[in-house]
């Protein structure tokens, strides 16, 4: 359930910095959408059906196609059922914040109809999903499901953070050559803008765009909900709650451990340095390797 709402906000959030760049860079506005979409993991899967990474194509395929499994239909739609599901371990108030995202995002998609209704659709995700975690966060027991839903959600923001930091500059940036220029420049302001981390990186470091400084702070930087360290502390210490909980360590104790001493022992300049494209790819590989072994250790399903 969690995964699936964390991904409803996240393709929003992706959706909103595609649709912004397109404004801006018009002559260049395929290539934005066809980056959006690869940080989505759904680009083939749209070539199936579309022939060139039009506006509307690219955004009604990321908002509404049924055929999509990361569309926001799709993502809400099986959040929704998930919480049905599990309707009696979770609140009334968690319930009714679900099911009142689902309403209104269904609303929100039946008023569709001009540019600027896209943006009031995008900013109603944004704040629904927001009333959801509110809702979890004010009113479920500090109990083992609890716990899941923590981990969902930190599981999938880790590998959003990840893929839109790998994509969004190794797809979005045309040659070397572009290094250091305003093209470059714009192109990690995207990437904080997707991470939802433009203003917080500006107020610590100030108007500079510091490439280096960008992929510590979405790495590293634990004060950053979004960063990728912020979610494997709270992965550990979810994990070992549960421990304490069920009186038994599992393997995915041990591997989430180890995934974040892989991150806290790495730089940036080492990163950079030796590869970023590298690093992202491994360590989104790691993460979907701890969610599998999340899922065995405690039996859930796919």
């Amino acid at each position: 359930m969690m995964r699936y709402l964390e991904r409803f906000e996240n393709t929003a959030r992706l959706i909103d910095a595609g649709f912004r760049m397109s404004l801006t860079r018009a002559r260049t506005a395929e290539s934005e959408w066809e980056s959006v979409l690869t940080t989505a993991g759904t680009r083939d899967l749209y070539l199936q059906g579309h022939d060139r990474f039009s506006t509307r194509g690219v955004t009604e395929f990321l908002i509404a196609d049924k055929d999509n499994p990361s569309s926001l239909f799709r993502s809400i739609a099986a959040a929704r059922e998930n919480a049905r599901m599990t309707r009696t371990a979770l609140t009334r108030d968690v319930w009714e914040a679900i099911n009142e995202t689902w309403l209104q995002f269904k609303r929100d998609h039946a008023a569709l109809r001009h540019r600027t209704d896209l943006q009031d659709l995008l900013s109603s995700v944004r704040q629904q999903s927001a009333l959801v975690r509110g809702s979890i966060n004010g009113t479920m027991l500090r109990n083992d499901i609890f716990r899941f839903v923590i981990l969902g959600a930190m599981i999938e923001r880790a590998d959003n953070t990840a893929r839109v930091l790998d994509t969004k500059y190794y797809v979005l940036l045309p040659s070397s050559a572009s290094v250091g220029s305003s093209l470059d420049r714009v192109q990690w302001e995207m990437i904080l803008r997707s991470a939802s981390a433009e203003r917080s990186f500006h107020w610590l470091y100030g108007g500079e765009i510091n490439p280096a400084a960008i992929v510590d702070f979405l790495i590293h930087d634990v004060r950053l909900p979004r960063s990728i360290a912020y979610c494997y502390d709270e992965i550990v210490a979810t994990l070992g709650a549960l421990e304490q909980e069920y009186g038994r360590r599992t393997p995915a104790h041990d591997l989430a451990a180890s995934h974040e001493a892989h991150l806290t022992s790495s730089t940036s300049d080492v990163i950079v340095g030796s590869g970023l494209h590298e690093f992202l790819i491994d360590l989104i590989a790691r993460n979907a390797a701890l969610s599998g072994q999340i899922e065995q250790d405690y039996r859930f399903s796919n």
